[in-house]
């Protein structure tokens, strides 16, 4: 939680005297181990919120022990410009792709601090794209601690929702949408870039946003922003449920994300156990916990590690964030009818003109059969997909046959195979064509002159962009890996299929190397890998003014679909940095 002073209408004395205090670590530590059993919860929330799941609180805490492992690893912090936000972001990230979230890194090019990394958007792709409704919380630490209760409950309380919400797959009246904030404890910096980045039609559509920040305070209270809002009715309709007698979030008023949507005129809520104000003692006579002591004793300090979790107060938001969600954005239970899609084998080699086969099967999970309609897409030029039978009944399968042209080029090429019925599920296949094709020479990668976003690359992708501190070789953009001065990792990859036709292939790039080692010896290094295989490795002793254009050959990769990756590790001494721009790999 950011300690913004400037609060419209909340004066400072009200802030200070909004109470409380918070059980020991040790006592946290605990309740961590074994949660303290809510009271019995009779549901007063209409339908579909009594649909909602009960979001199992063991797994948002194994999402925060992982956070917590990454700030060892990682100097005991998550701050926004370190590599331990990073890594959060990319953990995060892994698990909403593999859930089937559309996931957006988006870098905050301006008004964040020197190196921070991106928010993470995450939006389920169902429902009316016209209506979301927005669940929020920052990711990063400040840099004294590793940031379990403030945020790491908050991001995993979402994180294990979002995974929730797709696994129970229910059908949506509304779209959801997640973030996870960087720079939050610099100024609410992220969320401000997100919210300013909305064209007014984009922000119009967003009909709540609700923020969680430090939802498992050990001596916490239950508190809600904004507590007699419409946004905050389903909110507190779960904690009242549960006798909990809910507050107004005084404390926090102004001083996290929800505040960057409410200038912005969007209705806004949350939950949140409190921060270093103090539990009053009729606060402690209603909830527990011990009068005169701050809601977290740990904040914003090194103890806020996995000890310092209220399991039963997580336990207890968590649930609420789901009915929520539930309650505004699903439009009943899960889908009575509903089936799995596979295909085997996944993947199969043809000489171009030759035809390769897969199995399709299906099988319904829930309610009854149904007919689901097979498609495929992403074929390469030439090659056509049939199905027999074209459609089936959940259960079946179906014969897929990849016919490819003697022109087709070779390569490898993912397949998505598609079956529509009440839902939709996809599975992929991979087609790889052999043989020596001919060569249309090119250009393979794209944006590699980092002008136009992030895509396609992945890893740490907030090091790309135009930051302060180091200047492009060509356009406004370039990737900065490294430059930290501390132990840090920055990797960016991009995979592209490399025409077998073709007599070479060779990558070239632009790279400025700076630092302010003064030794002889290769402390920080710069390598380019094509999947495992390391092909260059620069140092701190190649430092030099300017950029220089440099070279790789890749022909040996020619008829390969191949990833290539740029990293840079920094040991934990003085700093070296790695600004790469206008890279290309040529064929011809």
């Amino acid at each position: 939680m950011f300690r913004r002073l400037m609060v419209a209408g909340v004066s400072l004395v009200a802030t200070l005297g909004a109470a409380g205090l918070t059980a020991s670590p040790t006592a946290a530590a605990a309740a961590l181990a074994k949660p303290a059993t809510p009271a019995p919860l009779v549901r007063a929330i209409s339908a579909p919120a009594a649909d909602a799941p009960d979001i199992d609180v063991t797994k948002v805490q194994a999402h925060l022990t992982e956070l917590n492992a990454i700030a060892t690893r990682n100097g005991g912090t998550r701050k926004s410009s370190g590599q331990g936000y990073r890594d959060s972001v990319a953990y995060v990230r892994a698990k909403l792709q593999a859930a089937g979230y559309t996931v957006t890194e988006q870098p905050c090019t301006s008004g964040c601090a020197t190196g921070a990394g991106p928010n993470l958007i995450a939006e389920w792709p169902q429902g009316d794209a016209g209506k979301v409704y927005m669940f929020g919380s920052h990711l990063d630490s400040v840099g004294a601690g590793p940031g379990i209760n403030d945020n790491g409950s908050g991001s995993a309380a979402l994180l294990e929702t979002a995974l929730t919400l797709a696994e129970r797959h229910p059908t949506m009246a509304a779209r959801v949408r997640f973030g996870w904030w960087t720079d939050e404890e610099q100024g609410l910096n992220g969320s401000d870039f997100y919210v300013n980045s909305l064209s007014s039609a984009e922000r119009s559509k967003i009909k709540a946003y609700y923020n969680f920040d430090m939802i498992a305070s050990p001596n916490g209270g239950y508190f809600i922003n904004h507590l007699t809002s419409a946004a905050a009715q389903p909110m507190k309709a779960y904690w009242d449920a549960l006798g909990l007698q809910p507050e107004e979030n005084t404390e926090g008023a102004g001083r996290s994300d929800d505040y960057s949507f409410e200038q912005a005129g969007i209705p806004t809520s949350g939950y949140a156990m409190g921060a270093s104000a103090r539990k009053t003692s009729a606060q402690a006579a209603k909830w527990g916990g011990t009068a005169n002591r701050a809601y977290d004793a740990c904040y914003h300090q090194s103890c806020d590690t996995t000890a310092n979790i209220n399991a039963t107060g997580l336990d207890r938001s968590v649930d609420g964030i789901a009915a929520t969600l539930w309650q505004q954005a699903v439009t009943g239970s899960t889908p009575t009818n509903d089936f799995s899609l596979a295909a085997s084998p996944a993947a199969g080699s043809v000489d171009p003109g030759g035809s390769a086969t897969s199995t399709v099967t299906t099988a319904t999970t829930s309610g009854s059969a149904q007919t689901v309609q097979l498609t495929a897409s992403g074929a390469p030029q030439g090659a056509t997909v049939s199905f027999s039978p074209g459609s089936v009944t959940t259960g079946g399968s179906s014969t897929m046959k990849v016919t490819t042209a003697s022109g087709t080029p070779p390569g490898s090429y993912p397949l998505t195979v598609t079956g529509t019925g009440s839902t939709t599920h996809t599975a992929t296949y991979t087609l790889t064509v052999r043989g020596t094709g001919g060569c249309t020479g090119g250009q393979l990668l794209t944006n590699g002159g980092f002008e136009n976003g992030t895509s396609p690359w992945t890893g740490d992708t907030g090091a790309i962009g135009a930051h302060a501190g180091q200047s492009a070789h060509g356009g406004s953009r370039f990737a900065w890996l490294g430059g930290y001065g501390y132990s840090a990792t920055d990797t960016i990859s991009q995979t592209v299929s490399v025409p077998a036709g073709c007599t070479r292939a060779t990558l070239t790039y632009w790279l400025h190397i700076d630092t302010d080692e003064r030794s002889a010896s290769a402390y920080d290094t710069f390598k380019i890998k094509v999947g495992s295989s390391t092909l260059t490795t620069l140092s701190n002793t190649d430092a030099a003014a300017g950029y220089v254009q440099r070279t790789v050959d890749l022909t040996p990769y020619l008829g390969q679909r191949i990833t290539l990756t740029f990293t840079a590790t920094e040991d934990s001494g003085l700093q070296t940095s790695f600004v790469l721009d206008d890279a290309a790999l040529q064929t011809g």
